[in-house]
């Protein structure tokens, strides 16, 4: 006898059978039960959730002989009769292959006959979103007036192709994608009844790759035991068969990256290239973990969100801490990027060279995130005392505020001397700056009185805060600080003063590491208590 897939053979029989649908299945069980059947149905949802089995499973239902709880019996001459293939009450329909004006005629002609056996003639059209216009149109008139003996049942993928009139004389059930621990218990019964040894790792990864599809897990589950046929199937012999990365590389990937080493992260691509594993599921994986990274960034409470084990997600939160979250979400935004663009790409290897080299070397974009990323590595090597080189190309330290040193031995950042030319706006804010306070709350003044004012790019308002919170507070703009502190400016110059606000991550004081305004300015500044 031919071997039968795992999809086909543990297709769900019943609607106690069927996972992850509860709450279309308790409605149709309910309308049959209370003989309350609708004329048309639409069932929407993506690949492997159910849509054709709770189709078959309710044609059998409403012509079973002796339902039970709304269920089909299973022994029943109707029953057995559609669950062959052979009833001609029950007809399926592929809208992919039979999509013209001829095929919905065809219905039309034949809805006028009654069913030569049971209650219902059921036509199943799946993928109908793949007629045309005309088949459609041609479809309207019987879908709005149908025989009380016959009920359609439309399955898609794509709903937003169906028309309204079509959408608007049917009942519209939504399939839900089907959660990681609901794939994973079936796919244990399944295995159980099979009697084949698989560990409990290895069943979640193959249902976390199956993407919300039961269908689709099943599948990957069926290559996974062809592949090692007769030996216990362990979680890194799924991760050769399916091409898989196991998520320790990542981590390592990411150290090289937050590193700039092009080298390394480049070595570690080619590694993974020997040892045969899949480029587009590497990539579709990667930015996976970085989204998980994000969402440990995010909050503290996320070990329901994550599926992750309790080591992995240890080495998550440890790994959230050492990169800022703007930066995170440009790794995110280049490897989404990157994941579109391989699946019609041929060298798909350097596409994926080209996007580890962007995120190591941040200086090659010009956008926002990746400015972020640039400004955070400059503060990084400063916080080090290592020399930055200006853009003329000296080693002497040359930056913004003048010449910069380091301390040897200790290693901590002198304090740099601010440039003489000092704009006449930013003087006039200073001279002011009581006078700016006093036009703000209490919170932004308290938060304000924290700050060391020091000279930003292009002759900004530098305010450089030691305290998180402080720093947060004002750059996040709650209650329109930040709003309220441009005006304020603006108020006392007459004109549009530039205003950057910086967190002091060095570990020394933000007075001994930025030269205050105050040193320069000769004249007081007035800094009243309110």
């Amino acid at each position: 006898m031919s071997y039968t897939a795992l999809y086909r053979k543990f297709r769900p029989q019943e609607f106690t059978d069927v996972r992850g649908q509860d709450h279309i299945v308790t409605t149709l069980k309910n309308q049959i039960k209370a003989d309350r059947i609708g004329h048309a149905y639409l069932f929407c949802g993506t690949r492997g959730t159910g849509k054709t089995t709770i189709a078959k499973i309710f044609a059998r239902a409403v012509n079973c002989e002796h339902p039970v709880d709304g269920s089909p019996c299973g022994e029943c001459a109707a029953c057995r009769s559609i669950a062959a293939g052979t009833s001609m009450n029950v007809i399926e329909i592929d809208a992919a292959s039979n999509n013209g004006v001829d095929n919905i005629r065809q219905i039309r002609e034949e809805v006028e006959y009654r069913p030569t056996e049971g209650k219902y003639k059921v036509y199943i059209i799946d993928e109908v979103h793949m007629l045309s216009i005309g088949a459609f149109n041609a479809l309207l008139k019987t879908l709005e007036e149908p025989p009380s003996y016959v009920i359609f049942i439309l399955a898609t993928t794509e709903a937003h192709k169906i028309p309204v009139t079509i959408l608007s004389r049917c009942q519209r059930y939504d399939f839900r994608r089907i959660s990681i621990d609901t794939i994973t218990v079936r796919l244990r019964e399944l295995m159980d009844a099979e009697q084949v040894t698989v560990e409990e790792k290895a069943l979640r990864y193959i249902a976390k790759a199956g993407d919300g599809s039961m269908r689709d897990s099943l599948s990957l589950l069926d290559q996974c035991i062809a592949f090692y046929l007769g030996q216990e199937l362990t979680y890194d012999k799924v991760l050769e068969t399916l091409g898989a990365v196991d998520t320790e590389v990542f981590s390592r990937l990411l150290r090289q990256i937050l590193d700039s080493s092009v080298t390394g992260a480049i070595q570690l691509l080619s590694d993974m290239v020997t040892e045969g594993r899949d480029l587009g599921q590497f990539v579709t994986d990667f930015t996976w973990y970085l989204r998980n990274l994000m969402l440990v960034q995010g909050s503290d409470d996320m070990e329901d969100v994550l599926d992750v084990s309790s080591e992995n997600l240890a080495l998550l939160k440890e790994e959230a801490q050492m990169v800022d979250s703007m930066v995170l979400m440009r790794y995110i935004r280049i490897f989404s990027e990157l994941g579109s663009q391989l699946k019609y790409a041929v060298q798909k290897r350097i596409l994926i060279e080209i996007a580890l080299v962007k995120l190591c070397r941040p200086q090659m974009e010009q956008d926002y995130e990746s400015l972020i990323d640039r400004i955070e590595g400059l503060e990084k090597k400063l916080a080090q005392g290592v020399f930055v080189t200006d853009g003329a190309g000296r080693g002497d330290g040359s930056g913004a505020f003048g010449q910069q040193t380091a301390e040897h031995g200790a290693g901590a950042a002198e304090k740099p001397a601010l440039e003489k030319a000092v704009p006449d706006d930013i003087k006039r804010v200073m001279a002011g700056w009581g006078s700016i306070l006093s036009r703000l709350t209490g919170a932004t003044r308290t938060y304000l009185k924290k700050a060391v004012k020091s000279l930003g790019s292009d002759g900004a308002l530098l305010l450089v805060f030691d305290d998180p919170n402080a720093y947060a507070y004002i750059e996040e703009n709650r209650s329109g600080c930040r709003d309220a502190i441009v005006a304020a400016m603006e108020e006392q110059t007459g004109k549009e003063v530039g205003l950057e606000i910086r967190l002091n991550e060095s570990g020394q004081p933000g007075e001994e590491i930025y030269p205050d305004l105050g040193d320069l300015i000769q004249f007081e500044i007035e800094d009243e208590d309110f």
